[in-house]
């Protein structure tokens, strides 16, 4: 069960990410839509898990080789937005959020679209 304070700072992580990535985004010459899915911070706000949903779908291995690359950096961004709110900033790990996918995959699954014969 998570506190109100964990649920704060993954709701700040969230929002603050969120923007950051959009921003990226619209400046790369690229159309990639990269979404904060979801943000779960340990009870210690030690670490942060930032789920992230990535599209189109051939472009997240490059991208989520970059996050991890660059997780140093956007250890700092996090840590100068947060700076007067937590005393330590939280690790970052960074995780591909296949939800939709699995969702997609299921669906297609139950029109008899995918390798499951139709009984």
């Amino acid at each position: 069960m998570e506190s109100n304070r964990q649920r704060k700072v993954a709701q700040i992580i969230q929002e603050d990410f969120a923007e950051l990535f959009r921003k990226q985004a619209s400046e790369s010459n690229k159309s990639i839509l990269v979404t904060v899915s979801d943000v779960k911070v340990t009870a210690d706000l030690g670490i942060a898990k930032i789920y992230l949903s990535i599209f189109p779908q051939e472009f997240r291995a490059a991208i989520m080789k970059e996050i991890e690359e660059n997780k140093s950096q956007y250890r700092n961004f996090i840590g100068q937005k947060m700076a007067k709110q937590v005393r330590v900033i939280p690790n970052l790990n960074f995780y591909l959020d296949t939800t939709l996918d699995d969702v997609e995959k299921l669906e297609r699954e139950l029109r008899g679209e995918g390798d499951n014969p139709v009984l």
